[in-house]
């Protein structure tokens, strides 16, 4: 069995707060003390597992009383959600966020496991235009809109 790395101890953390809270808010510096790693470390698995194609806002300021809040999106229905990821789909949609878009549709209950894997295999093919790939993610949430 490995042993999880520091970037998912960390995240695993944070995700852990977020499951009591709606949002947190935290301290860089002392949140890179807490796991003895420095504050880059703390901006990676922010910047890399907290973003917005994986159901998070994030926001910071930097300085002396610089802090680090990260809201989890919670939606009260399909549509709603299904708005908002359309109306954030980026213009040019690389394969990393599309999966990420597509685990965020699975775990929302909005495509069954079936689904997601087909989306998947169609949707994060490296020959896909990003431009395409994010105007075909759109029809897709289009589509999925209609459907309840």
């Amino acid at each position: 069995m490995t042993t999880p790395n520091t970037s998912d101890i960390i995240e695993a953390y944070l995700r852990k707060l977020l499951e009591d809270e709606p949002e947190i808010e935290i301290k860089r510096v002392d949140l890179a003390n807490q796991f003895d790693v420095v504050p880059s470390q703390i901006n990676y698995v922010i910047k890399t597992r907290f973003t917005a194609s994986k159901g998070f806002d994030v926001e910071s300021k930097r300085g002396g009383g610089g802090y680090i809040r990260i809201v989890k999106y919670h939606y009260s229905a399909r549509h709603e959600f299904l708005i908002d990821l359309y109306q954030k789909m980026p213009v040019s949609l690389l394969p990393s966020v599309a999966h990420d878009i597509i685990q965020l549709m699975f775990d929302e209950k909005v495509l069954s496991e079936r689904e997601g894997n087909l989306l998947l295999l169609v949707i994060t093919d490296e020959a896909i235009n990003p431009l395409l790939r994010s105007q075909m993610m759109k029809k897709i949430i289009q589509r999925l809109d209609r459907d309840e």
